[in-house]
């Protein structure tokens, strides 16, 4: 009977030892993967999302805030209204105002009317966030008026903010800017995946539909504390 060739001890050993190592590593690949394709994807799209659009970016709040929230919006759209009437004032006083969260304002416009009225509020904002703002709040609040009676009303809200009319039409006939507009919107749309209004992006993550206060602060808070 052939008895057995055995390994030299150490040799044995040392190769148990890294076999034990590369089970070990392999193991907490496994298990771990998800979690870091996960965490690698959302920093994809953090990165996509963060990416320097066509018109020129409006933006609230630090440059070095925790958390950034990116709004897709649409001036024709009611969830979009109610959440600049009504969320957005809560979330801008205390966690905006505050230096917690950077706020960004992209346009996602639904129909024509919706793009006429983004193309003004740049117009009256000229980079400007504070005037973009206050021409955005109005178009909300005459949204119905908006949507009924396009022209009268860019008329008025342009009026309202020192425009005159030829000041309006030269504004709204700018094609650059709706070309502009569209190639953010398509941008959007083919790599962050919008299909609808309001969309919002915070860190990275895609969050689609009408939220609540408390929904966006349910979300917040775990990435301050981070």
């Amino acid at each position: 009977m052939l008895a057995m060739r055995q390994l030299p001890p150490i040799l044995s050993e040392h190769t148990l030892n890294a076999y034990r190592h590369i089970a070990i590593v392999a193991f907490l690949a496994l298990t771990c993967s998800p979690l870091a394709s996960s965490a690698i994807a959302q920093s994809a799209i953090a990165a996509a999302v963060a990416r320097p659009v066509s018109l020129p970016e409006i933006s609230i709040g630090s440059e070095k805030a925790p958390v950034t929230i990116t709004e897709y919006s649409s001036l024709t759209c009611p969830h979009c209204a109610a959440f600049g009437q009504n969320v957005f004032p809560m979330l801008r006083s205390k966690y905006i105002d505050a230096g917690k969260v950077r706020f960004v304002f992209r346009e996602f416009p639904l129909d024509i009317k919706a793009a006429a009225a983004s193309i003004l509020a740049r117009c009256i904002g000229k980079s400007e966030p504070e005037k973009y703002l206050g021409a955005v709040e109005m178009l909300f609040k005459l949204q119905d008026r908006l949507v009924a009676q396009t022209k009268d009303t860019l008329f008025y809200v342009g009026k309202m903010h020192g425009m005159s009319v030829e000041d309006v039409e030269t504004c709204e006939k700018d094609q650059t800017q709706f070309d502009k507009l569209n190639a953010d919107q398509q941008y959007a749309a083919q790599e962050l995946k919008v299909t609808s209004t309001p969309t919002f992006f915070i860190n990275g993550v895609r969050l689609q539909g009408a939220l609540s206060f408390e929904e966006f602060e349910e979300r917040i808070k775990p990435l301050l504390n981070r």
